[in-house]
């Protein structure tokens, strides 16, 4: 797949059926959306292209007072997932907030329809782009008109008698549900990181755990809590039990860390690049009155763990 800036030079071809949004977790949703696009795409010997943001223009455009939105996919993962899909081109537009103030007929008739080409443009059922998000169906539809485009909206996909968006994804996250997040996804939910030395208790305990330190602010950890976990570590896939939360048993409890103690691993991981999959939830964050609580419960997790591996 090949994946360009919108700064830089796009190879115009009319011949395309093209999607425009943010995609941010590439779920099943959205897939559904790539799959009508690559099924028209290929009957008539149409690229499919995929433009999307960077970054997510909630971020940009967040207000001082509010929360920034937390992201389930970095720009590489989003680019990685849909290059998976079979997507010829990814076109990343750098967001700012000079560009949201462009009006969506320019938006569309300039830079899609101008710099890239557009034959087919495929849309969810609430697409809404441009200043102000005044970019709709019905403007599509007479910009398709006039420039000599189809538009074909996608019906949303359900899961669990909800409609599948990145917003239910988080919220299922930020639950500790990370069961409903990869039905939605159509995968685990993953974070990557880097392992960097902690405070070695841990290890002094006879329970070593790799401390895992995401580069992106804005990525999305699920809820506090105890979680069955996987990673691919020296070619094979390691069970785990990952620790989300800010340890109230150890620490004053100011910063929410991650940190995945490996089932069956004698291996040092410091520096490493890790990717955590996340399973299965197998209990919320607790403060313990004493250590030898602690490591009982410990135990007890490990055992759920097993279990829960065993059972498929």
């Amino acid at each position: 797949m090949i994946i360009t800036r919108f700064d830089e030079a796009i190879p115009f071809d009319a011949a395309t059926a093209l999607t425009v949004g943010t995609f941010d977790g590439v779920h099943c949703g959205h897939r559904g959306i790539i799959d009508r696009m690559k099924a028209t795409a290929s009957a008539e010997h149409e690229r499919t292209v995929v433009v999307t943001f960077d970054p997510h223009p909630q971020i940009v455009l967040a207000k001082p007072d509010r929360e920034p939105v937390r992201l389930l996919t970095s720009i590489d993962e989003r680019c990685a997932l849909l290059a998976d899909l079979g997507v010829d081109m990814t076109v990343v537009i750098p967001f700012t907030r000079e560009f949201a103030s462009t009006p969506p007929d320019v938006f569309i008739r300039d830079h899609i329809a101008g710099r890239i080409g557009v034959r087919h443009f495929f849309i969810g059922h609430d697409h809404m782009f441009g200043k102000d998000r005044g970019g709709n169906e019905e403007l599509l539809q007479r910009l398709g008109d006039e420039l000599g485009f189809v538009l074909e909206r996608v019906e949303p996909l359900y899961c669990n008698g909800q409609v599948v968006s990145s917003t239910k994804v988080r919220q299922a996250l930020q639950a500790g549900d990370v069961t409903s997040a990869a039905e939605m996804l159509g995968r685990p939910y993953t974070v990557t990181g880097t392992v960097v030395r902690g405070d070695g208790r841990g290890a002094k305990l006879g329970i070593p755990t790799a401390n895992i330190e995401t580069p992106d602010p804005y990525k999305l950890l699920p809820g506090n809590g105890v979680y069955l976990v996987s990673s691919e570590i020296d070619g094979r896939t390691v069970y785990g039990m990952a620790n989300i939360g800010r340890r109230p048993t150890f620490t004053d409890g100011s910063r929410t860390t991650l940190e995945v103690h490996y089932l069956d691993l004698d291996t040092m991981l410091y520096d490493r690049t890790l990717t955590v999959a996340f399973r299965h939830f197998i209990r919320a964050e607790q403060k313990f009155p004493s250590l030898d609580m602690f490591l009982s419960q410990i135990r007890e997790d490990r055992s759920t763990a097993y279990e829960l591996l065993s059972n498929g």
